[in-house]
């Protein structure tokens, strides 16, 4: 009998454990550990911020639907994985920590035979002085922070009700922060409803973003196909933010927000201020934090992580310059280079290098947007890892079938634009790859045949069906496996 364990229930790793819990639960055993409760539908957190969605609607209990599908289920941290085990114990565990009130510092040793890292970012809000929901700028990074933000942008609609004049700035709170596409959400979605409620006359809105150019999220832009013509993600960008009367800032590394005022530096070094009344900042991501250590208790962690806490995977970590980066030096199977049996799937895994171009100030700071891998991919990639385990375990071979790297796979991304069924808006892009390949494709860098950009009425259909579709299916209902991810 195998053990396979899964840490993390976010989009990774919940895809991971459903997969896993439905080839191998009736002669196996499959394990979760998460500290959280609840599983969310992450991208309708930008409808929860703005008040169109409640949280019960984007998130639901784990345990009701672990208990379905013969996962064990433990409400715990991981503090440390063992790959080695220890003189008491022979197999590979990993030291977890109770989260819950009854067992809340109660700590377990769980052994397995394989185990997937799918813990998903640390929110790294103390990287820059005065980010975060608790401090002075709110997040739609979780469901709580999504509901909280609604309550400070409530605020600022009423005092625009009575006549007074508000600033909001969006975008990104750190100078190497990812997950643009739901800031770039979070701003469309305000501004349409300040528009809805015809206060336009008084809103000053600010996208910030340490993109070189607006439209690169992460992944170095792109060139798409809109309307019969090739338009770069920058023409597309900034026609959807003059649309909706958004002014912006680029090359921006938040530097130090304090009240009512965002502090940054540009890429030529230059030191500027923003005032605001409502901001809401992307933080910087991090790995979960956990220790590794070998069979004599020596601590292995940078041997198993890089130096942001992610782990090491079947990628090219050799430093190279930006010219030499390719898309062969992607993960394909996200098995850790230093122990067959462990897996990073998701945020969890390290990329080789970024997307984007690194840039650097003349005072040395690095301001350019890092990889995102939100979303899609992260279903994607929790899959075939729990495919890949599967077989193993079923054949007792490692052959790794199935292969997903972000060079070869396409992504779909909508961008929710506001709300509503006859007059909601979304921008709808895909790309093929994600990870752009300029020797297989040396004009666009991707498949531009697959590459495409629309907005419309349509999008905004799609992005809801789309809510309830997952929903459903990370809820393991009836035939659930038939949904792709």
């Amino acid at each position: 009998m195998a053990k396979v364990v899964v840490l993390g229930a976010g989009i990774s790793g919940h895809t991971a454990v459903s997969y896993l819990s439905k080839a191998l639960k009736k002669n196996h055993e499959v394990v979760m550990v998460s500290p959280n409760s609840n599983f969310q539908w992450l991208p309708s957190n930008i409808w929860v911020g703005v008040g169109l969605m409640t949280i019960d609607q984007v998130k639901f209990k784990l345990a009701p639907v672990y208990k379905k599908l013969g996962v064990d289920y433990k409400q715990a941290k991981a503090v440390s994985i063992h790959p080695e085990g220890n003189n008491e114990n022979a197999k590979g565990f990993v030291k977890i920590e109770y989260v819950t009130e009854e067992e809340k510092g109660k700590e377990e040793i769980v052994t397995y035979d394989y185990l997937i890292n799918a813990t998903g970012p640390k929110l790294n809000f103390d990287a820059t002085e005065g980010l975060g929901p608790h401090k002075f700028t709110q997040s739609v990074c979780t469901y709580d922070h999504a509901a909280h933000a609604w309550g400070k942008l409530q605020e600022s609609l009423a005092k625009m009700e009575n006549g007074e004049r508000q600033t909001f700035v969006v975008g990104t709170g750190h100078a190497l922060a990812t997950c643009q596409g739901a800031a770039f959400e979070y701003i469309l979605n305000i501004a349409f409803e300040i528009k809805k409620r015809n206060l336009m006359h008084l809103a000053d809105l600010w996208w910030i973003s340490n993109e070189y150019e607006l439209g690169d999220f992460g992944m170095g832009g792109a060139y798409i196909k809109r309307n019969g013509y090739i338009t770069p993600t920058k023409i597309f960008t900034e026609s959807i933010l003059k649309e909706y009367g958004i002014r912006w800032i680029k090359r921006a590394g938040v530097q130090k927000v304090e009240d009512g005022k965002i502090h940054y530096e540009n890429l030529r070094g230059e030191y500027h201020t923003r005032d605001f009344d409502f901001a809401m900042l992307i933080p910087g991501f991090a790995g979960a934090g956990m220790k590794a250590f070998n069979k004599q208790n020596e601590d292995i962690t940078s041997a198993v992580f890089v130096a942001n806490g992610m782990m090491k995977v079947d990628a090219d970590y050799t430093p190279k310059p930006y010219e030499e980066w390719s898309a062969k030096d992607w993960p394909s199977i996200y098995q850790s280079i230093k122990y067959d049996n462990i897996y990073a799937a998701g945020i969890a895994f390290a990329p080789p290098h970024g997307m984007s171009k690194p840039m650097q100030s003349p005072n040395g700071t690095k301001i350019f947007p890092t990889p995102p891998r939100t979303g899609m991919p992260s279903g994607v990639i929790g899959k075939i890892v729990a495919q890949n385990i599967i077989h193993a375990v079923k054949t007792g071979t490692m052959e790794h079938k199935h292969k997903a790297s972000m060079a070869h796979m396409g992504a779909a991304c909508i961008v929710s634009a506001g709300y509503g069924l006859f007059k909601g808006q979304a921008a709808v892009m895909t790309v093929n790859p994600i990870v752009p390949d300029w020797e297989k494709y040396p004009k666009w860098g991707r498949n531009i045949n697959d590459t495409v950009g629309v907005v419309g009425t349509a999008g905004h259909w799609m992005k809801l069906f789309m809510h309830y579709m997952f929903l459903y299916k990370a809820k393991a209902k009836p035939f659930w496996w038939l949904i792709p991810e």
